[in-house]
């Protein structure tokens, strides 16, 4: 748990180091971007103006609000190369999260971020649409999704569910077990799949065709789905990189996890079964979104069938990221 800073920590609280005076800045006012953050990176759109402030203030200015020695620092490695994100600023000598707030809290008085930026939060720059996906996703996420979410962050995951749930972006942050490489993931979960998301829910809604269907989901709980169902029937699962406590009773075990291709495959079946001629506007956007969320991972996951009732059956298949979390169901199903 790092809590860095906020849009409401006033720049005013930040006094000069060096005693030079604020200048006058002439510099432009940020201007808000993208809705939401899409790429894995520390900065969101609207939070840009952090590294145009370090990269382009000038020495005297970034002197009222930094000790002299880390602007020196600064003014010296921005020379060799622009700063890229905050990790790459957190990498010069003397500066750490304290350092960051300052510099935020500078880039904010001096107009270079917008409303739309909050501010640093355990090492992300995190914009309030960011903010509102992190807590819609914290309060709605299941609790196996989440845990796999933050694999490394059982007890951040146990916290949150325990808390939830939860008003504000910053108070996420301030739980007992979250810290940078968690909210990230959090971050990533609730903002980096949007495009593929829109294509499931279109997709789902012309699934069904007479006496069958496709369905597929994003976020959901995969043990409910795997454990759950199949009151009438149920076909033995094979299951495959799941910890031997996770994996289903009778189920088997293949020895190799699955890959894009595997994932990708399953994925453009179900899509193509209820999508057959194409003619979803999102389906271009949706897989290649797809594909950036994939390419050079693997995943447990399983495949199975289930019966509620003599009239219908359902084959199902799960894929879960084995580092990030990142999940994906698909299904079919017929029904007399």
């Amino acid at each position: 748990m790092r809590h860095l800073g906020t849009a409401l920590l006033a720049a005013s609280l930040f006094t000069g180091c060096g005693g030079a005076e604020l200048e006058q800045s002439n510099e432009p006012l940020a201007q808000q971007q993208a809705a939401l953050t899409t790429t894995d990176v520390d900065v969101s759109p609207e939070c840009q103006g952090i590294l145009q402030f370090a990269n382009t203030a000038s020495y005297a200015t970034l002197d009222a609000y930094l000790p002299s020695d880390v602007v020196s620092n600064l003014v010296a490695r921005r020379a060799i190369s622009p700063f890229v994100s905050l990790a790459d600023i957190s990498s010069v000598r003397l500066v750490g999260p304290t350092r960051l707030d300052q510099l935020a809290a500078g880039a904010r008085a001096k107009g270079y971020l917008p409303s739309s930026c909050i501010g640093i939060l355990d090492g992300l720059a995190v914009s309030t649409d960011d903010a509102a996906a992190i807590v819609s996703l914290v309060n709605s996420i299941h609790d196996s999704e989440l845990h796999d979410v933050l694999p490394d962050a059982w007890n951040g995951a146990a916290n949150l569910l325990n808390l939830r749930p939860f008003t504000s972006v910053q108070a996420i942050s301030n739980v007992a077990g979250i810290g940078d490489v968690s909210l990230r993931n959090i971050r990533n979960s609730a903002t980096l799949s949007r495009p593929l998301e829109a294509l499931i829910n279109a997709a789902n809604a012309v699934g069904y065709h007479g006496h069958g269907g496709a369905y597929m989901a994003r976020h959901f709980d995969w043990w409910q789905e795997v454990t759950g169902n199949g009151s009438y029937n149920y076909s033995t699962p094979e299951c495959f990189g799941l910890e031997p406590t996770s994996v289903p009773s009778g189920a088997t075990v293949r020895p190799y996890l699955a890959n894009a291709a595997e994932v990708r495959a399953e994925f453009l079946s179900t899509l193509n079964y209820a999508d057959p001629y194409q003619m979803l506007p999102e389906r271009a956007a949706g897989l290649a979104n797809l594909d950036e969320r994939i390419n050079g991972r693997s995943f447990k996951g399983c495949y199975f069938g289930y019966s509620n009732d003599p009239w219908s059956a359902h084959s199902v298949a799960i894929f879960v990221d084995i580092e990030n979390g990142f999940s994906l169901m698909t299904g079919t199903y017929w029904a007399e």
